[in-house]
């Protein structure tokens, strides 16, 4: 009899509801909210408010946060599109005129509109049910009062430390105490962000009109019109150092916020047996995991002819990503006319069979091969640039990319080491059965010098943005960069069933099929899914600056036996072997129900990195 996949915890299941997150506060907090009357909308924007203040390594107030939702009211699942918009006189031209070729990573250059507070207030005004002033007070509270600062962060302020006490001294002030950086355990106060809230909300009662839409209408205002909007403009209009060590002042300014709103519309979906998979649009990298899932369904023997813990398993996933992140490349964003009818065909049954035929079996591709949906030819950015903007940049700023590597033991730990960030998830259902999957991101404390008088920085999601003519995802005023963020929501036989999701920039939507794919064809539960080894394929420029290129990398973990490592090896993928538990960072909550109609509810969460928990009963 064969031993069942290994777990480092159960999967949980109750029917009063399921609260899974990157950290544990935040799980606590969304599962609180359930318990005291708030729906799963309320318990997600709580959750979400809370992440700024507990992560604020991996996601703050002006950073921006993708949403797929069930309501189970109404009966309709719905997209919120919260990634900020280019500033108005963020062009190409005015980067190129500075000497660059790509936007930096580092600094407010870089700054996209803040779009978090907005996207999850308009959650919480659309589908919500609690006062803004009781969704935030959890966040309030531990901002005024103190968290438990956890290894990661302290790692991340040690990293950006030498920058923050040589070239920015609000966030010298903001995160260090005395110069030094908090000790893992110790107790860490935002007292500045605690302000902002208090006053958001302190004008929302003033000018709300008594009700609570009207409330979470006049807190938008403070943010996008009113002290909030005042005091970003005024910090955008200095210079400040950036990656390339030179000081620029922002394009971003307060009529910037005033003029962009979330959008709310229909996700994007592709069939998969019993499953339906639903993502964001194209200007998110989600499509790509839609069409991995309908390139592995049509090899041969389709996507359950593999053991996951296979060679050909992993080959098969990986090939697919790579074609898939070659059309991400050549396809996703903003785009020309003509191009941007091609991002329809992309999704198609045509297309993707036409692109599962370039997956070789026991043959590694090593080249990028973007597909020509509707006969168009692709267009690709110069992607030399990368290796030119590195040599030139000065690195003790940091890069861009959005993955937190392990750093050394605290007694190794060396003021040289450099800090990148990361992104946050929460999923959460109700016992009435409303779902959210939620990716917050940017606005990382290395990302630019604190504003110090609202106590927070700005993102720098502008880096994801291309300065070359012609080609999608272009640099363009008042237009969103394509976004790595890639919140998941599954259906099955028709009915909601599953919300997942994972930080992990570009290796999300590759992580999550896998994970998907171990759950929906093999039958492990969420938390043996989440558990099992894993991997990623670099096969493409990053999308975080300098947008180094990589081609035929396999990252795998150790986990996987050395004959399927050989294996790989002798079909030709660079396979990089990683600790045991190094990829991944998935949470997923899933409801079903049993033959009297009543709901089961289940969740599971990452146990990499020891931070991501899971709450239900």
């Amino acid at each position: 009899m064969e031993a069942p996949p290994f777990t480092t915890r159960p999967e949980l299941a109750g029917t009063f509801g399921v609260a899974a997150s990157t950290h544990w506060v935040a799980s606590q907090v969304a599962f609180g909210v359930l318990e005291r009357g708030g729906n799963a909308f309320d318990a997600a924007v709580a959750a979400g408010f809370v992440l700024q203040v507990v992560e604020p390594h991996l996601n703050g107030p002006a950073g921006e946060v993708p949403m797929l939702l069930w309501h189970e009211g109404s009966r309709n699942v719905h997209a919120i599109d919260a990634q900020g918009c280019a500033p108005a006189d963020a062009t190409p031209e005015a980067f190129l005129r500075r000497g660059m070729r790509l936007v930096p990573g580092i600094g407010p250059l870089a700054a996209t509109v803040p779009a978090a507070f907005q996207g999850w207030l308009t959650l919480l005004r659309e589908w919500g049910t609690w006062p803004l002033a009781d969704v935030l007070a959890p966040a309030i509270g531990y901002a005024r009062d103190g968290f438990p600062v956890s290894r990661r962060l302290a790692e991340a302020i040690l990293g950006v430390r030498p920058v923050f006490q040589a070239h920015w001294p609000s966030s010298a002030q903001l995160w260090l105490r005395d110069g030094k950086v908090p000790a893992p355990g110790s107790l860490m106060q935002l007292p500045a962000l605690a302000r902002t809230y208090e006053r958001i909300v302190e004008e929302a009662r003033r000018h709300g009109g008594g009700s609570r839409t009207g409330e979470i209408d006049a807190a938008l205002r403070a943010w996008t019109e009113g002290f909030v909007a005042r005091e970003i403009d005024a910090f955008c209009r200095t210079p400040q150092p950036d990656a390339h060590g030179e000081r620029h002042a922002a394009f971003l300014r307060a009529h910037d916020l005033a003029e962009w709103q979330p959008r709310i519309e229909a996700p994007l979906t592709a069939r998969f047996g019993r499953f339906e998979v639903a993502k964001c649009g194209f200007w998110s990298q989600g499509p790509m995991m839609l069409q991995m899932l309908q390139m592995l369904r049509m090899l041969e023997g389709g996507a359950g002819a593999d053991e996951p813990g296979s060679a050909r398993f992993v080959h098969r996933v990986a090939e697919a990503a790579k074609l898939a992140f070659a059309d991400r490349l050549a396809w996703f964003g903003c785009a020309p006319a003509a191009q941007a009818q091609a991002q329809e065909a992309l999704l198609s049954q045509s297309y993707c069979t036409e692109r599962a035929s370039a997956i070789v079996a026991a043959q590694a591709s090593r080249e990028l091969r973007p597909g020509s949906p509707l006969g168009l030819a692709p267009r690709l950015p110069d992607l030399r640039v990368g290796e030119e903007e590195l040599r030139r940049a000065d690195a003790s700023f940091g890069i861009g990319e959005p993955t937190f590597g392990a750093l050394p033991p605290v007694r190794d730990w060396a003021d040289s080491e450099l800090f990148v960030g990361d992104t946050c998830h929460v999923d959460v259902i109700d016992r009435h059965g409303n779902m959210v999957s939620a990716t917050p991101s940017g606005g990382w404390l290395s990302s630019s010098p604190a504003i110090a008088a609202l106590g927070f920085a700005l993102g720098t999601r502008l880096q994801m943005a291309w300065l070359d003519e012609g080609v999608p995802n272009r640099l363009t005023p008042r237009v969103a960069p394509c976004t790595t963020l890639s919140p998941s929501l599954a259906f099955r036989d028709g009915e909601p069933y599953m919300v997942f999701g994972t930080p992990g920039g570009d290796q999300q939507d590759q992580w999550q099929a896998a994970f998907f794919l171990r759950h929906a064809v093999h039958g492990m539960n969420l938390q043996e899914a989440i558990d099992a080894p894993a991997f990623h394929a670099k096969h493409y420029p990053a999308s975080f600056w300098p947008r180094p290129l990589h081609l035929n990398r396999l990252h795998i973990e150790d986990r996987f036996a050395p004959a399927e490592l050989g294996r790989l090896r002798d079909w030709g993928h660079e396979v990089i072997v990683g600790g045991p538990w190094s990829e991944g960072r998935l949470t997923a909550c899933s409801r079903t129900r049993d033959r009297a109609g009543r709901l089961i509810l289940k969740a599971a969460a990452n146990p990499r990195g020891m931070q991501a928990y899971a709450v239900g009963r």
